[in-house]
């Protein structure tokens, strides 16, 4: 085995992370993160353990009639959904703890929490397959099944870094070669797979891998939305990272949705997922507006209106979250916390926006640029207050204050609405940068207020207009090319995978003894590798020995050519004497067809032909066959269950009279 879990009492000389570890996996590190990611794994078992006792007590209430017995079940019911609503509680709260993703004193993220599996035993499995399907001794193949089990088990603790997602990619590319080769449409091996949903702990457990491909996904985006949060948004280079991991943590969310479109678990749901890639982005527009306002914010008056509408845009988008958050499938699921962090981050930047603009128009006379300032205010309103013009509230001094005046007011409302959202919710209390944040917000715009306020002004009232949001970066899913990242098959000495897979059923090896005859070997060879046997003599010694048309060659002597092209075989067979070498062959082995096409029109010919050899063994003779139509009326109660008759007007095909079938039928004599 390479790059696996080295035994606690071996040591290494290499640093930790290489050497007892896969890269991108630490499970023994104890930072905030890990702590959380252990306690949503008690809380996942402690969850699923209610679940079986509150199925077990259902279950037993259905089938007693004893009254004390039932009086009794009902009793531990209702213990076992008081207790299961106290673990979905603790796990909502583990899903609010945003804290410990932070890096700096900026608002709060919201980062999505990995979901939790059971340990899979791929090994017995596995070899069963492959000694059954593949004809090959499955214990040769215990490192690639140990290798895969123990990058399995380190996808279970990636680390928060690029390093961390390259993990989760590596193993999501191995799953799909991993179905290539076991896993049949038709059949199933008997691995289970088990994942817990990420908000309520609920587990689902199918043998469907596409189960296990979707929630890899999912996970990816969930590590890139936590690089996203701990990345440090007081520099631009970190304001950078945060943007391109929530775009991308966005477009690993589109990818699994558009994908997978029938996963079980509701966490990966189509409304759950439209939901959290529009939170997403929303993030990413968010820190877009951070990095706009990292250098500072010029006191002009273009700019102030440039920021606003930017403010107004991170606004619209949390309002689209938060508008997707309330729907009735998604409510019972969210955590309070993510919605009332939604509605509070709307109400904040509302709230910035109408600030940005009193400031313009306080703080701002109309100069030589009236034209383009009557230009600039007029995009920023759908309308404008009272039938005014832009230019009117631009010249006249009182008319601006009093505009100013209103969008402070606006300002002061939506900043007191946040801050009493903010008390409202137990978790987001315990964000003080974010108390921190809104409280100053509301002095800003309480202080401009009061020093353009006037005794005469208290009776007059103009309600502000809202403004248009508009951004210069608009934020975009970008789907990462981890998703596609090419990985090496751990499997790939069972051959070429287009020719050896699950969907191909394949005889046992045969051994033919190769000799020459006349110089000559009686077939050639074609094909990519594996190579196929062509133009086959059938009286030559390997045809006698049972080698036939199109038999795949997988070895010649102990050489194995799975992978060998034409030229590489025929140099290992150039050598061959009249004492021969042995060769090894497989073959295809083909479904048998159901059904045929005759005429142009479907139909089972299964009893036809079953009916016609029964007469062909009692008389021995052959008789002139009467056609489809009549056959059918006189064998309607046999056979009224094969054949779809069409109306007797009908002037088509099954008007003709049907050609005799032969007396000895088979497949190909059908066609």
């Amino acid at each position: 085995m390479t790059d696996t879990l080295i035994p606690n009492g071996c040591k290494t000389n290499g640093p930790v992370e290489s050497g007892y570890f896969k890269k991108g996996c630490n499970p023994f590190a104890q930072t905030g993160r890990s702590k959380l990611q252990n306690k949503r794994v008690l809380l996942n078992q402690q969850i699923i353990k209610q679940m079986r006792m509150r199925a077990g007590a259902e279950n037993l209430l259905k089938a007693t009639s004893n009254n004390k017995v039932r009086e009794q079940v009902v009793l531990e019911l209702s213990y076992v959904n008081s207790d299961l609503q106290l673990l979905m509680e603790q796990l909502e709260g583990l899903n609010s703890s945003v804290e410990v993703y932070q890096n700096t004193s900026s608002i709060p993220l919201i980062p999505l929490g990995l979901k939790e599996t059971k340990d899979v035993d791929f090994s017995v499995a596995l070899k069963d397959f492959i000694l059954e399907h593949y004809s090959e001794d499955g214990s040769n193949f215990q490192d690639e099944i140990d290798d895969l089990m123990d990058l399995r088990q380190a996808c279970r603790t990636p680390s928060r870094n690029p390093s961390g997602v390259d993990l989760l990619a590596n193993y999501f590319s191995q799953l799909s070669f991993l179905e290539t080769r076991f896993f049949s449409p038709t059949r199933q091996i008997g691995i289970f797979f088990t994942w817990y949903d990420s908000f309520t702990g609920v587990p689902v457990c199918q043998q469907n891998i596409s189960l296990e491909k979707a929630s890899m996904l999912f996970n990816m985006a969930a590590l890139y939305s936590q690089i996203g949060t701990r990345a440090d948004r007081q520099t631009q280079a970190g304001l950078e990272d945060a943007i391109a991991a929530f775009q991308k943590s966005a477009g690993v969310l589109h990818y699994l949705k558009e994908t997978f479109t029938h996963t079980p678990s509701y966490d990966m749901s189509p409304a759950m997922l439209s939901m959290l890639m529009r939170l997403m982005l929303a993030q990413a527009q968010e820190c877009l507006f951070e990095q706009i306002t990292l250098p500072g914010i010029r006191n002009e008056f273009f700019s102030l209106l440039r920021i606003a509408q930017e403010a107004a845009k991170v606004g619209e988008t949390y309002g689209e979250v938060h508008q997707c958050m309330i729907q009735t499938p998604i409510k019972n699921n969210v955590p309070f916390f993510w919605t009332t962090m939604s509605e509070l981050k709307t109400n904040h930047y509302n709230s910035l926006a109408h600030y940005f603009v009193s400031t313009a128009l306080l703080d701002h006379q109309c100069n030589d640029d009236e034209d383009k300032q009557e230009k600039a205010l007029s995009q920023i309103y759908d309308a404008m207050p009272e039938g005014r013009s832009p230019l009117e509230i631009l010249k006249d001094k009182e008319e601006r204050r009093r505009m100013g005046k209103a969008h402070l007011q606006r300002s002061i409302m939506g900043h007191e609405e946040a801050i009493r959202i903010h008390s409202r919710c137990r978790d987001l209390q315990k964000l003080y940068i974010l108390s921190d944040i809104l409280q100053a917000g509301l002095r800003r715009s309480l202080t401009k207020f009061e020093q353009n306020d006037k005794e005469e002004d208290f009776t007059d009232y103009m309600l502000a207009p809202d403004i248009i949001s508009k951004t210069e970066k608009k934020a975009e899913m970008e789907i990462p090319a981890d998703t596609k990242v090419k990985v090496k098959d751990l499997f790939q000495r069972l051959g070429p995978l287009s020719v050896f897979s699950a969907k191909q059923r394949w005889s046992a090896p045969r051994t033919i003894r190769l000799r020459l005859q006349d110089r000559d070997l009686g077939f050639t060879l074609k094909g990519d590798a594996p190579v196929q046997i062509q133009s086959l003599d059938p009286l030559c010694p390997a045809a006698a020995e049972g080698l036939k048309e199109g038999d795949y060659l997988v070895a010649v002597g102990e050489t194995e050519c799975k992978w060998l092209g034409v030229s590489d075989v025929m140099k290992l067979l150039k050598d061959v004497d009249e004492e021969g070498v042995n060769i090894r062959v497989v073959s295809i082995i083909h479904n048998p067809t159901k059904s045929a096409t005759y005429g142009g029109l479907p139909k089972t010919y299964s009893m036809i032909c079953l009916a016609h050899d029964d007469e062909d063994k009692k008389s021995r003779k052959v008789a002139k066959k009467p056609s489809f139509l009549s056959w059918g009326l006189k064998n309607k109660q046999k056979s009224g269950s094969t054949l779809s008759l069409p109306n007797a007007d009908y002037n088509g095909p099954w008007n003709r009279p049907c050609p005799t079938y032969p007396n000895s039928y088979n497949e190909s004599a059908l066609y």
